[in-house]
């Protein structure tokens, strides 16, 4: 145990580690309660509608990708978190009014999904980076577990109170329980501005900033083996990642449950997810790349059986070993990325990262919820198992041509 979580020896990461637990499950409460009033509520129980919110509120951190990256470079990574921390507790709280108001309608949801999705765009990357800020680079890899720890732990308590929360007091109060959620980052950041060294930015001027927006993507093409990665990540979170359209639509279609059954599944994935990212964290070393082609392989047995599960208790136990597959990935993706690129281009590296990661699953959000409303929410899951087959089978070919590349060249210089 004291290997997993020797990075909260660092007083500071302490410190993070406390705020973003609080945050995030404000996070889960405030998701939850926006997928189920969209579905439940403004309309007529169409998945599609789902899939239409969650496109908007991800799809930012494909167009922003360029600024975010180099923002969370190039700007004072603190204040830039303060900033979009009280811009997504304002957000929060506009919506959490609209609700409480009883005139809320669609539009409104889809305008305030797509401004949280702007805001987050330049939040994600920061944030990722910052724990650089925090700890060693011996600790980091175990930092970036951590925080995954905290995430899911969350995702595992969110969603189930907030299913409660909505069927005893109604969304719009889960909506403002989730704006007093950022305080303790909020304080947090605040105690941070005396403690940590100062990060020295990229500041060459022999580089014109806007080239320096493409530097993520340079630096990734430069290293193959991490281009084949976000290539298999956007297989992965483009169909599988979709979790809210899915778990929805097979809530209300398939066991005709309500917002209490649709936390409670939730809640089940993140036992998975906890788990998954608790074994990242005690890894001593960083995943490799094989290791994540056998997650890959994991993620799509795993879409399968849950897709086939004929019972609603076969289905939630399951999604244990879903959400453990898929957090694996996602976990060992940002952990090999983050240990793997220089400190200097990590903001923008995780800015194509994490945009690869939730833009994917914006672009494939609408296709899920129209696979879902057609054809069954079931086949939405399928197709989850195809994409992990997908991106198993290109990491095998990516390793059996590197596995050729040192013959050819011995084989050429034998000629020689």
């Amino acid at each position: 145990m004291s290997k997993t979580f020797r990075s909260l020896a660092n007083p500071n990461y302490r410190i993070w580690f406390g705020g973003a637990v609080i945050s995030n499950i404000g996070t889960w409460l405030q998701r939850t309660a926006q997928d189920w009033i969209v579905i439940a509520e403004l309309s007529d129980k169409n998945a599609s509608a789902v899939g239409l919110v969650v496109f908007l509120q991800f799809a930012p951190q494909i167009l922003l990708l360029p600024i975010t990256g180099w923002a969370a470079d190039r700007l004072d990574r603190r204040k830039l978190l303060f900033t979009t921390q009280c811009l997504m507790a304002g957000l929060a709280l506009i919506l959490g009014l609209l609700v409480l108001s009883g005139h809320v309608v669609l539009w409104q949801v889809c305008v305030c999904a797509f401004a949280l999705g702007c805001v987050a765009a330049f939040d994600a990357p920061a944030r990722h980076a910052f724990v650089s800020d925090i700890v060693s680079e011996k600790e980091l890899s175990n930092a970036v577990g951590l925080n995954s720890v905290s995430f899911n732990s969350a995702r595992l308590v969110g969603p189930a109170i907030a299913g409660l929360l909505i069927a005893s007091v109604g969304s719009g109060w889960v909506f403002m329980i989730n704006v007093l959620s950022f305080v303790p980052l909020l304080i947090a950041l605040h105690l941070f501005k005396h403690r940590l060294p100062k990060v020295e930015a990229d500041n060459s001027k022999k580089t014109p900033d806007v080239a320096k927006f493409l530097d993520g993507f340079r630096y990734i093409w430069q290293h193959r083996e991490m281009a084949v990665i976000l290539v298999m990540s956007f297989l992965i979170c483009s169909l599988g990642m979709n979790f809210s359209v899915y778990l929805s639509a097979m809530t209300v279609h398939v066991f005709q449950g309500h917002a209490d059954q649709y936390g409670f599944l939730i809640s089940m994935m993140a036992i998975g997810s906890i788990s998954g990212a608790m074994v990242t964290a005690s890894r001593r070393s960083s995943p490799t790349f094989r290791f994540m082609i056998y997650v890959a392989a994991m993620f799509s047995v795993s879409c399968l059986l849950v897709a086939i599960s004929p019972s609603f208790w076969s289905f939630a136990v399951l999604l244990i070993f879903l959400g453990l597959s898929l957090q694996l990935f996602t976990t060992s993706t940002a952990s090999y990325m983050q240990v793997a690129t220089q400190k200097r281009y990590r903001g923008r590296v995780m800015a194509v990262v994490l945009a690869t990661a939730l833009g994917s699953t914006a672009l494939g959000a609408p296709l899920v919820g129209w696979v879902a409303d057609v054809f069954g929410a079931r086949w939405a899951i399928g197709m989850g198992s195809l994409s992990g087959m997908v991106a198993a089978m290109l990491g095998f070919w990516f390793l059996r041509q590197q596995a050729k590349a040192p013959l050819k060249m011995e084989s050429h210089d034998k000629l020689q």
